[in-house]
């Protein structure tokens, strides 16, 4: 079958690849489908104007042109998957390999150029994929062996903090473990996220610092964090009088749905429950004027059934005031340092709910 010179104008008009002409003075002459598909520009808007509008910079395009002069990229003339960088009309930098050609009138002088370039976006994906493959298998392996080591000797720990205690209260301690199981299992998460992004053949990145960017590997809560509704106008009262604790605690609390205020003592606090309506006391165990305990001793005799969660930063309890707490009835201890929001929520959802249950 003879290939005519209009089939062969509609197959280059209609390939996928990006196919630019252009005269001696460097205007558009010549521009296909697929370039209206990759760069969003229609023939109409590129045609006569300076190819320089297609890159990222005019000295971009003149970077191409110099290697169409240069020998040592296919020829003198010629280049070949010449790597460079296309702009949309969205203003997307697009990667690309130029193959392509100056053309010369019978005088031997430059007339023009064509070139067709290939979109590299889905090659380079793909090629990201498959490190991302190699990287994740390979993290799985070197890291979840150690991860379920660490996991052993932390239940190994627990044992014998509890037996070499006896009497004394460990919950410190024993918080401390948790938090401690808890980053383990963060990790093992994110590892099986990073597998997911590989089976599915899709990832996300972020800003990272600068121009970096970096894998999105957070978890949808993470990226798409969301009130738990459960705590819908719930009436919190803080008391601690760490005012960055209160500031993050009330602004933690309200974003969750709860209706939070916080105070710096426990005597305040007190007023505050004589005047307002709570379903639920938040307190630090170390204060002035009014500690932990005894703040929880007055609610108890005064407003008995308004719940009390205790909560203290590790290893700080050297008065036992959890401890004397507990036994007086508290339920209910939390660990503010870190604050574990997730944590802190089902807390509070778990001690209202068990007073509100007949």
């Amino acid at each position: 079958m003879a290939l005519s010179k209009g089939k062969l104008e509609s197959l280059v008009a209609r390939t996928r690849d990006i196919v630019v002409g252009t005269d001696a003075d460097g205007r558009v002459i010549y521009y296909n489908d697929g370039a209206t598909r990759s760069l969003g520009y229609t023939p109409d808007e590129v045609i006569g104007e300076f190819v320089g509008r297609l890159y990222p910079s005019v000295e971009e395009a003149r970077n191409v042109m110099r290697a169409m002069r240069d020998e040592g990229h296919g020829g003198k003339g010629i280049v070949e998957t010449f790597r460079t960088t296309f702009l949309s009309k969205s203003n997307e930098e697009i990667p690309v390999a130029i193959s392509g050609t100056i053309s010369y009138d019978e005088d031997g002088k430059e007339d023009g150029t064509i070139g067709f370039a290939k979109d590299l976006r889905e090659i380079l994906r793909r090629d990201k994929l498959a490190t991302l493959g190699e990287v994740a298998v390979g993290l799985s392996h070197e890291i979840n062996n150690p991860l379920a080591v660490l996991l052993n000797q932390i239940e190994l720990l627990e044992r014998d903090v509890v037996v070499l205690a006896r009497e004394l209260d460990v919950s410190v301690e024993v918080e401390r473990l948790d938090a401690m199981r808890r980053e383990v299992a963060r990790i093992s998460d994110i590892l099986g996220r990073l597998g997911a992004m590989v089976e599915r053949e899709h990832y996300e990145t972020i800003d990272y610092v600068g121009p970096t960017k970096m894998i999105d590997l957070r978890s949808e809560r993470e990226k798409h964090p969301t009130a738990d509704r459960r705590l819908d106008g719930v009436r919190i009262l803080i008391a601690d009088d760490d005012l960055g604790i209160c500031s993050t605690l009330t602004e933690l609390l309200t974003a969750a749905g709860c209706r939070a205020e916080a105070v710096t003592d426990g005597e305040q606090a007190l007023r505050r429950i004589e005047t307002s309506e709570f379903d639920l006391v938040l307190t630090d165990v170390v204060m002035p004027k009014m500690d932990g305990y005894e703040l929880y001793k007055a609610i108890q005799e005064h407003h008995p059934h308004l719940p009390v969660l205790m909560m203290t930063a590790f290893h700080y309890d050297k008065d036992h005031i959890i401890k004397r707490s507990r036994l007086k009835g508290l339920e209910g201890v939390i660990f503010k340092k870190p604050v574990d929001p997730d944590r802190l929520c089902q807390a509070i959802y778990d001690t209202i709910t068990s007073v509100a249950s007949p």
